[in-house]
């Protein structure tokens, strides 16, 4: 099975993936993975990503696509593959089709896990930290027994600045925006397969699967 798997921030992703991975015995690939293994192993792409991402600048199309070539021709590639961050945009996307023409691969689908936006808010915006012992709470889904308190240590939780509303609603925005001529595109292509997020994990997973393996 070869799929891209799509979502914006708070969807559950990431939760999606580690069990489809699961199921279907293929490799999880995001860019960061990629980029870390081909800095590790020191190929030529790999040190040419590392000195864009040492100055800070964004790694260009041609050496991000040289690295997914170079992961996809990988033998743990050949039964199937998630890919997890790319492509980002419709120029990737033509050339992600070109490198699995040239491996003789295709796409089985794209996966989008669509979730409300006042669900993704609640979602971003209620997590809880502890300042001592980093333990991890929910405002709604996984609250802890007193209101800004640690069940583990007894220190006092905080909102990190990323999960501020200011910060998700423009996190969305961002997202929205990049992802629109992607999800047009894979549309057109007839491959885009779209899935509720707002429901149970293990529901959500049994929808991916059919609408892979059934539509």
């Amino acid at each position: 099975m070869r799929i891209i798997l799509m979502g914006p921030p708070g969807a559950g992703k990431g939760t999606q993936a580690e069990l489809l991975i699961k199921h279907y015995k293929i490799p999880h690939i995001s860019t960061g993975d990629m980029f870390r293994a081909a800095i590790k192993e020191q190929t030529p792409l790999g040190m040419k990503a590392k000195e864009y991402m040492d100055s800070g600048a964004l790694v260009p199309d041609e050496v991000t696509i040289g690295i997914v070539a170079d992961r996809l021709a990988q033998a743990d590639c050949y039964n199937g593959f998630l890919l997890d961050g790319f492509p980002r945009t419709a120029a990737q996307a033509d050339a992600l089709a070109k490198i699995l023409s040239d491996l003789n691969m295709g796409l089985d689908g794209v996966i989008n896990i669509e979730t409300d936006d006042a669900t993704l808010l609640e979602r971003l915006t209620g997590r809880r930290v502890c300042k001592q012992c980093g333990a991890t709470f929910h405002t709604v889904f996984n609250p802890p027994r007193d209101q800004g308190v640690c069940d583990k240590c007894g220190d006092e939780l905080y909102q990190r600045s990323d999960d501020t509303l200011e910060t998700a609603q423009n996190r969305l925005k961002v997202y929205n925006d990049q992802t629109e001529p992607l999800i047009a595109y894979y549309s057109e292509q007839g491959l885009l397969k779209r899935t509720e997020g707002d429901q149970e994990i293990e529901q959500v997973f049994r929808n991916i699967l059919d609408v892979l393996e059934y539509q």
